[in-house]
């Protein structure tokens, strides 16, 4: 637990008295894939940091359509799950493990208590607030203002960079999920990416072939 507490960011600014506090308060949860981990209508879970794995937030509308705002990685800190100690944050989101995962919780009263006593924990939660609504604002951007086309090739990109290989391995629901449209829609614009060349399809895996023609793409 000390090894995994000194990861975080603010771990260093905190005094004697605040360390030991998280030391007793802190735990590790895991959550298999696809595991529900929160929603803003629940009980504030307190503030996640990714150890492993992968969070997905998201919108969910009346009719069932997610919208995704952003995702978490190891080594970042989640805003949204510990909402009720920022009151500005009011919009309601929810948040699965897109792989299996692991994140340090720290409930919410104890993260509460820093950032009304401790000036440097108060900064970085509302920086860290600012830096999570910038993301939901390109998301945003990218759902109203680009086609479909150029938003699936923005992603292998970003997703074959992200992991060292040309493959991604996702099947289209989640390839939908993470771009926000539907599954039929991600499978036809694949099947025209595979017709041109600029991809290789096979099941649950796509193999970027002509990433000079997808760059300009997207």
């Amino acid at each position: 637990m000390e090894r995994t507490l000194t990861q975080l960011p603010f771990w260093s600014s905190l005094t004697e008295q605040e360390q030991e506090t998280l030391r007793r308060s802190a735990f590790v949860r895991h959550y298999e894939k696809g595991a529900f981990v929160h929603s803003s209508d629940n009980e504030c879970l307190g503030r996640l940091f990714i150890l492993s794995g992968e969070i997905r937030t998201y919108l969910l509308s009346e009719e069932g359509r997610e919208v995704t705002l952003f995702r978490l990685y190891p080594g970042e800190l989640c805003v949204l799950s510990a909402s009720c100690v920022i009151s500005q944050i009011t919009f309601d989101t929810q948040m699965t493990a897109g792989i299996d995962t692991e994140v340090l919780i720290i409930p919410a009263n104890i993260i509460a208590a820093l950032k009304e006593k401790n000036l440097y924990v108060r900064c970085f939660l509302y920086e860290l607030a600012t830096k999570r609504f910038s993301d939901v604002m390109w998301a945003m951007q990218q759902i109203m203002f680009k086609g479909l086309d150029r938003r699936l090739a923005k992603f292998l990109f970003a997703e074959a960079e992200r992991t060292g290989s040309d493959t991604i391995r996702m099947t289209h629901e989640q390839i939908a999920q993470h771009i926000s449209s539907a599954r039929e829609a991600v499978a036809r614009m694949l099947k025209s990416f595979s017709e041109d060349g600029l991809v290789e399809l096979k099941r649950g895996a796509i193999t970027l072939r002509d990433e000079n023609r997808l760059n300009r793409l997207k």
